[in-house]
């Protein structure tokens, strides 16, 4: 087997894996059918707006949890924009942690409990974020190693 054809089958076992796994759904495919000759990085550049926004509202929300009186509103509203932006490159995972984190966002129970909720869902959002980034990243390499091989 070729060095292309090894590279070609890593991404498509590796794509394979993102969807069987839950980190990737449809939207994502639907994404990559928008790419084209004109627009070679559409999805690069999609995915990289994607987690610089990402990477604000998860500050965002870590700032806005660690206030004395936490303003769940605010925080709703940052899970609400992240799960919206998950959703549209389709990050399924990501996605729905924050629908979960919304639920407790929304009870707006300010007990002890749900300070832990909270607390641990931005660390299962932070945690899934990461782990979809470095999935994500490993993907592009490969494709970008097939363009540079004329791919």
């Amino acid at each position: 087997m070729d060095a292309m054809s090894q590279l070609r089958r890593q991404l498509h076992e590796h794509t394979a894996y993102l969807r069987k796994e839950g980190f990737l759904d449809d939207q994502f495919e639907q994404l990559q059918k928008l790419q084209d000759e004109n627009s070679p990085d559409f999805v690069v550049e999609v995915v990289s707006i994607f987690f610089e926004d990402s990477e604000k509202l998860l500050n965002n929300m870590a700032r806005a949890l660690e206030q004395k009186i936490v303003d769940f509103k605010q925080v709703d509203a940052h899970v609400h924009q992240f799960k919206g932006s998950s959703a549209s490159i389709g990050a399924m995972r990501v996605k729905n942690v924050c629908i979960e984190f919304r639920n407790y966002c929304e009870a707006q129970n300010v007990e002890e409990l749900f300070g832990c909720r909270c607390f641990r869902c931005i660390q299962k959002l932070q945690y899934e974020y990461a782990l979809l980034k470095n999935q994500l990243e490993y993907l592009f390499r490969v494709e970008q190693q097939i363009r540079a091989a004329g791919g």
